[in-house]
């Protein structure tokens, strides 16, 4: 049995787990990232749970493969570096090197949301496809894009930033910038903007007595005021949907991959979700008459996906 090392590397946390050949997780470790602080510190705590979870599954160092790191920002695979995130303060930060100063192994780095796709496609909802995109609806929007089974990443290792498309050139600012963003309207974050919107409009929502059970407003409490009746709940949803649906579209329209897998933590919603949003799309998309079109599903492997796609970073490119 052969195994590996994968490390997702988060804004709160360091996760590191141990994943056999069949793509198992066998043991997990994790610690705080504890920002803002040197990216020197944060190698270390990573090498530092990756060690700790191989002690845990009972294996040592001789029977590790290799070691992949998934992380926020632009990580070029070709030098190992991580060249800018913003989210981590790092700049041209040679992760490969270090690391591999803490565990000599085959060492490799990619963009967390690349990894997580991957992650899909070797092991969850996109197994078996050729072609494939996977979009995490979180407080972002991330994307990952596998064509014929390799990660894409573009010239400059920036690619599948598909939640910095703009779908409306006069909505909301976002942070990268433009205004009108995918991830403005489609991410959780984006949903919660569009309930709060809708609670000040209308006083009576049930969306209110939603939020103070939950003790805030999240994105759950639209939909779990629409599952009550209530007609403004029913509306931010419908928004919500209809702009998830245009920026699905418009990936579709662009890549045409067999599978498109969505995942965050949005897509608990199950059927209030998904069966709408693959109506709006089939009415959408360019490729509505044709005999095969793009099974939209959600994806299966939840917050193990980063440290499974990071595993297998060697076998990506």
């Amino acid at each position: 049995m052969k195994y590996y090392i994968g490390i997702d590397l988060g804004g709160t946390n360091i996760k590191a787990g141990v994943v056999d050949e069949n793509f198992s997780i066998i043991s997990k470790a994790t610690c705080k990232t504890d920002l803002p602080r040197p990216a020197e510190e944060i190698c270390r705590d990573m090498a530092k749970v990756a060690l700790e979870a191989v002690d845990k599954a009972a294996l040592t160092l001789d029977q590790i493969e290799s070691v992949g790191i998934g992380t926020p920002g632009i990580a070029n695979f070709d030098k190992g570096v991580i060249e800018y995130s913003n989210n981590l303060k790092f700049k041209d930060f040679e992760v490969v090197k270090l690391m591999k100063t803490y565990i000599d192994k085959p060492c490799y780095v990619e963009n967390d949301a690349n990894a997580a796709a991957y992650g899909e496609y070797v092991a969850g909802a996109a197994k078996g496809a050729e072609n494939a995109v996977c979009i995490t609806l979180g407080t972002g929007v991330g994307g990952g894009i596998i064509i014929d089974g390799k990660i894409y990443s573009g010239s400059n290792f920036a690619g599948a930033e598909i939640g910095h498309t703009v779908i409306d050139p006069n909505g909301p600012q976002c942070t990268c910038g433009r205004k009108g963003c995918f991830e403005t309207f489609s991410s959780a974050t984006g949903l919660v903007r569009m309930t709060n919107e809708a609670m000040e409009a209308d006083k009576d929502s049930l969306m209110w007595a939603e939020s103070q059970e939950h003790g805030k407003v999240s994105a759950r409490t639209a939909f779990n005021a629409m599952r009550k009746g209530d007609a403004s709940a029913k509306a931010v949803v419908d928004k919500y949907i209809r702009y998830l649906a245009c920026g699905i579209t418009n990936v579709i329209n662009i890549f045409q991959p067999d599978i498109l897998c969505i995942g965050g933590g949005v897509c608990n919603e199950g059927d209030p979700l998904l069966l709408p949003l693959k109506e709006l799309v089939a009415k959408e998309v360019y490729t509505r008459d044709s005999a095969k079109n793009t099974e939209i599903v959600i994806a299966q492997l939840g917050n193990d996906a980063g440290i499974i796609g990071a595993a297998f970073l060697g076998l990506s490119h």
